[in-house]
């Protein structure tokens, strides 16, 4: 298709339309291996011969009543380059030919599934023209006649389809069937012409598994037409067995000779020298013939220079083996007796082949090289050749062969910091102290309600101090149960008021408030919940004993402006009374809920009380 390519751009530089038609879209479609490409430009092929050769192609045969060349450019690329034609047929077998545009010269096609175009023109390059619906026929692997007519018309079609059907392993449709077996029983072969005669007998030879296609023809019967001297019976099927072997093993290594003319010996084994002498003549493409006789020349050659110095090493052997013709290195690798050069070949087809697989690609990666380059492939190619020859065997061997190819490191990326900018009005970190008791007691609300009781104070006291005024909310807010640990709290919580007591502002005075205050609603109400119905004494001294003490202490609001006229400026303790306003409603709400159990009667009322239960 590369070759295809570029004979197009050649074309299209001379103003010319290029097409690929026939055989090889229909293999690109089916998913086959193209064996050889048809090319159609709409004008006359013929005259594009002198600048052909210019191209370096080899003309090898052309058909004057068809406008076609047959072509072999370097590489061993096969194609067929004609006109755009339509074709009339006064006579079976006498073809007139006109010129056409590329839709009428499908629709004068033999079979729809070879009725197909692939565009190789700037604008419409890719585009499939399928007029007949010849991918249908594909995908149902189906040979149907373009032309109701088309066997009467050019009887070696049906020469073709046996060909075909053979190599692809398709059937007819059941009406090109039926027109086939009617063609085979009123003689429509006998009106072909010799040039087609010489055309098919020669494709038996271009075909991948020549053997198979002889013998389908000869079941058919079509092999007394063609050429009666030429059938399986002379054929020597066991050199043809190894030379398919040998070219499937130079395939998988990237040769991929033509077989055909090491085919013809093969097929031709058995016959006389003269049937094979006008079997050469018969073909179509003389150029063929040209070079069947130049195989051995050509081989020797070969041979001669893949055994000598320039081949010595497996990297120098390899290099030779891909740039020699493939037909050459095919005929040598079957034919060839030479230990050294069967050596050679064994480690072709076998070791050399595995030095790819020690590219040490993790290793390149690590020093910088990677695709993007420059010369990347090309070193690939160095590395292989040098692990052929076994010359790389360590690491430190291939780090230092790849280092001259390794870019510097890139430098190391500059971090920009930005300043550091101080907050403002930054919050009182916690005491680590009184997480501490909080840990230890497990009990958050207790120290809440001591420092809530605390700020209410306003008093820088010691602790003692600190845990008598603690005592004196609780007559109303909280159940007397809770007095004791408050008071043990109190204790290990000591130094929480040096801590704080210094941070002076609205940041000390509000939070713990408002805490401390929902905190102890919610534990009163707990406890009435845990604490019902008790004995009707007990609750009738709990009523009595808050009340005596309640007249005894009565903090009230004076209590709690007390210390701030000793200790602080009233404007900064401004907060602190808004707390003490706050904090009213609270006591209210508990003296209606919550009954009166804070002293010690209450205690033993309680405890009195599940004896009752019993």
């Amino acid at each position: 298709m590369t070759r295809c390519w570029q004979y197009a751009k050649w074309a299209r530089a001379k103003g010319l339309t290029v097409f690929l038609v026939g055989g090889a879209v229909r293999d690109m479609t089916s998913g086959s291996p193209v064996r050889d490409l048809d090319v159609v430009v709409q004008g006359n092929a013929l005259k594009l011969k002198k600048d052909l050769e210019k191209a370096h192609a080899v003309i090898t045969g052309e058909n004057e009543a068809g406008q076609a060349l047959f072509v072999r450019f370097p590489g061993g690329v096969r194609m067929e380059i004609g006109s755009t034609l339509t074709v009339t047929y006064p006579k079976p077998g006498k073809p007139v030919v006109k010129a056409a545009t590329i839709l009428d010269d499908l629709r004068r096609r033999d079979f729809t599934a070879n009725a197909m175009a692939l565009s190789l023109n700037d604008g419409s390059y890719g585009l499939l023209m399928d007029p007949l619906n010849g991918v249908a026929d594909i995908e149902n692997r189906e040979l149907r006649l373009v032309s109701n007519y088309g066997f009467i018309e050019d009887p070696v079609r049906m020469i073709r389809a046996a060909r075909l059907m053979a190599r692809l392993g398709w059937q007819m449709d059941e009406k090109t069937q039926a027109r086939y077996e009617t063609g085979k029983q009123e003689g429509y072969i006998s009106a072909m012409g010799e040039f087609h005669r010489g055309y098919e007998t020669e494709e038996i030879f271009h075909e991948e598994d020549p053997l198979r296609v002889l013998r389908k023809l000869e079941a058919e019967g079509w092999m007394k037409d063609l050429f009666p001297a030429l059938s399986s019976a002379k054929a020597n099927v066991t050199e043809l067995e190894k030379l398919r072997d040998v070219q499937s093993q130079l395939q998988m290594q990237g040769i991929h000779p033509e077989a055909a003319v090491a085919n013809f010996p093969y097929l031709t084994a058995k016959m006389a020298p003269k049937e094979v002498a006008a079997l050469k003549k018969s073909f179509a493409r003389q150029g063929f013939v040209h070079e069947i006789e130049t195989l051995e020349d050509e081989a020797k050659a070969f041979a001669t220079e893949f055994s000598g110095k320039g081949a010595a090493s497996p990297s120098q052997a390899w290099k030779l083996l891909h740039s020699a013709k493939p037909e050459s290195i095919l005929w040598v690798a079957h034919t060839s007796k030479n230990a050294g050069i069967q050596n050679k070949f064994k480690g072709f087809f076998t070791e050399w082949a595995h030095a790819k697989q020690r590219l040490p690609y993790t290793l390149m990666q690590e020093m910088r090289i990677v695709p993007e380059l420059p010369g990347y492939g090309e070193l690939l190619d160095k590395l292989f050749f040098e692990l052929m020859d076994g010359k790389l065997g360590t690491v430190e061997e291939m780090k230092a062969y790849l280092e001259p190819y390794s870019p510097p490191a890139p430098p190391p990326p500059v971090h920009l910091r930005r300043p550091r900018v101080a907050k403002k009005d930054a919050k009182p970190a916690k005491s680590r102290k009184k997480a501490a008791a909080v840990d230890a007691n497990g009990d958050a609300e207790a120290v809440a309600a001591a420092e809530t009781n605390e700020v209410q104070a306003g008093s820088p006291a010691p602790a003692k101090s600190g845990v008598a005024k603690a005592a004196v909310p609780m007559k109303t807010t909280a159940p007397v149960k809770v007095a004791a640990p408050l008071k043990l709290v109190a204790k290990k919580a000591a130094p929480v008021p040096k801590a704080v007591a210094p941070v002076k502002g609205k940041a000390v005075a509000k939070a713990p408030v408002k805490v401390a205050a929902k905190k102890v609603v919610a534990k009163t109400a707990a406890k009435k919940v845990a604490t019902k119905a008790p004995a009707k004494k007990a609750v009738k001294a709990a009523k009595k004993a808050p009340v005596k003490a309640v007249a005894k202490k009565a903090p009230g609001k004076a209590a709690a402006k007390a210390p701030v006229k000793k200790h602080a400026p009233a404007k900064k303790h401004a907060p602190v009374k808004k707390v003490a306003a706050k904090a009213a409603p609270a006591k209210k709400a508990a003296a209606k809920h919550a009954p009166a159990k804070h002293h010690a009667p209450a205690k033993k009322a309680v405890k009195a009380a599940p004896k009752k239960r019993r």
